[in-house]
């Protein structure tokens, strides 16, 4: 997947390829930057949204929601109650894509993270609540979401998704659970 993402950025004319420092996204990094005879910057900003369901699953039909232990985890799903605050993750990500645009100005960066933080900043800069359905979040495995600037503003948001045809199906936005292959949140 991170192949077809470097093929599909391979003729844009980006001067600055960032990553979180997660292993997953350095390796996501690595064909965009090789495309581009650049080295990946590094930048703790773009780090997954801290939780304290990382590293266990957490889905539809997992029987997570029936645990006693986790319901006080999941008591205020508008903050969220499990983990690092929405607006911590708007603050953290702006500065990073901030940081890109001023290191690429006049040309294009790309930054790599995860697929929390990304949703939570592309609805914060296009004024939607930052609670929301994980379930329905547009942002997939090795999908792009381009953010657009004039000057020091973000004019426009874009999604695409170079790499659709080689994501699982029970792992694409929108898709209905199977059993045995839900979509870890906590993950």
């Amino acid at each position: 997947m991170a192949d077809r993402v470097g093929e599909h950025l391979a003729s844009r004319d980006i001067t600055h390829v960032v990553a979180s420092p997660l292993e997953r996204a350095q390796e996501t990094a690595e064909p965009i930057a090789k495309a581009h005879g650049l080295d990946i910057g590094t930048d703790a900003r773009l780090i997954e949204a801290a939780n304290v369901f990382q590293g266990k699953t957490f889905g539809i039909g997992d029987g997570a929601l029936r645990r006693p232990a986790n319901w006080k985890h999941v008591v205020n799903p508008f903050k969220p109650s499990w983990g690092e605050p929405y607006v911590d993750q708007v603050i953290r990500m702006m500065g990073a894509l901030h940081a890109a645009k001023d290191a690429a100005r006049g040309h294009e960066a790309v930054l790599v993270s995860h697929q929390l933080p990304i949703w939570i900043v592309r609805s914060y800069v296009e004024k939607r609540r930052l609670w929301h359905d994980p379930r329905k979040r547009q942002c997939t495995l090795a999908s792009l979401t381009s953010f657009t600037y004039q000057g020091d503003r973000i004019v426009s948001v874009g999604y695409s998704e170079p790499a659709r045809d080689l994501v699982p199906a029970h792992l694409l936005a929108g898709a209905k659970p199977v059993k045995g292959k839900s979509k870890a949140f906590g993950a």
